[in-house]
């Protein structure tokens, strides 16, 4: 044993040694640039969030987290209790249309689909809508359900369908680049064991992907949550609490947009605590859902 330990060290020093100096400035240079990049895009971030913290830390409190909204922009009273319903129910319901047909798309395009027409065409489809601006999924939605039903197709459906169409291109094209991360190998062995396709899919190929497929899900649920346009469109005004589907609406990131233009201080102060409210709840759900991603791998 220690005769192996001694050769397998100088194996390692011998090898270290035999690196040229060129190549480890080149690496000691790319180590350098990556630390810089990374400094670059964490300075914005880490400056973004002390600001609405500052700005919304000294807003958020029990009763500005449960209250009704004003019926005045302007009274300094008033929470946001019905826009974190409506968000949460928004978003639950767009999250619950587009990740399983977003992830069965992805499945057909990788593992049944391949180079056929019809999946290309789908593949063409799905790029297309990740491109189209969020307003356009506004107005798509406003054109074909709302305007057909009047003043009551403003409603909390309608803000999902739309987030939905948002949310299912951003699923569908991060599902199929985790399954093609996915070894051959692993689906090569459990076909030599016998097993069927479907169940190598099931039991194989999305456990091995399942944390990539969950980063990409939590990717355009954090798109949908903090979507303004879209719903400006779509779930009309509530100022009240609404835990269905039914009915005019409110949200988070509307409650941002109207507060912060109206101008008065207290609209204001309560579009920042709005804000970090928005930051916080999309934190916990991404927490959430990579705590149980990771539970589910290891399984």
């Amino acid at each position: 044993m220690a005769a192996s330990a001694q050769a397998a060290a100088t194996r390692g020093s011998l090898n270290r040694s035999s690196i040229s100096p060129g190549r480890r400035l080149r690496n000691a240079l790319a180590t350098v640039l990556i630390y810089v990049a990374l400094t670059f895009a964490l300075v914005p971030l880490g400056f973004v969030l002390w600001y609405v913290l500052s700005k919304g830390l000294g807003v958020v409190d029990a009763a500005f987290l449960t209250e009704e909204l004003p019926a005045q922009v302007r009274r300094a009273r008033g929470g946001i209790g019905p826009a974190i319903a409506g968000t949460l129910v928004i978003t639950g319901f767009a999250t619950l249309l587009s990740v399983p047909l977003g992830i069965l798309a992805a499945v057909y395009l990788h593992e049944y689909g391949g180079s056929n027409p019809v999946a290309g065409l789908v593949r063409f489809l799905s790029n297309v809508m990740a491109g189209v601006p969020s307003i356009v999924m506004g107005l798509f939605i406003f054109t074909v359900f709302v305007l057909r039903r009047g003043q009551g197709g403003l409603s909390g459906l309608a803000g999902g369908l739309a987030l939905a169409c948002l949310m299912l291109p951003i699923v569908i094209r991060s599902t199929e680049a985790m399954l093609r991360l996915v070894p051959n190998e692993l689906r090569e062995a459990a076909y030599a064991l016998g097993t069927s396709k479907s169940r190598t899919i099931l039991t194989v190929v999305l456990p091995a992907a399942l944390p990539g497929i969950t980063s990409g899900a939590l990717l355009a649920v954090a798109r949908a949550a903090g979507e303004t346009a879209p719903l400006l469109f779509t779930i009309g005004a509530s100022r009240q609490y609404n835990w269905s589907l039914g009915g005019p609406n409110a949200a988070l990131s509307t409650q941002i947009f109207s507060n912060a233009q109206a101008g008065f201080p207290a609209a204001i102060d309560r579009a920042w605590g709005a804000a970090l409210t928005l930051i916080v709840l999309v934190l916990g759900l991404s927490t959430v859902a990579r705590l149980v991603a990771a539970r589910l791998t290891v399984r």
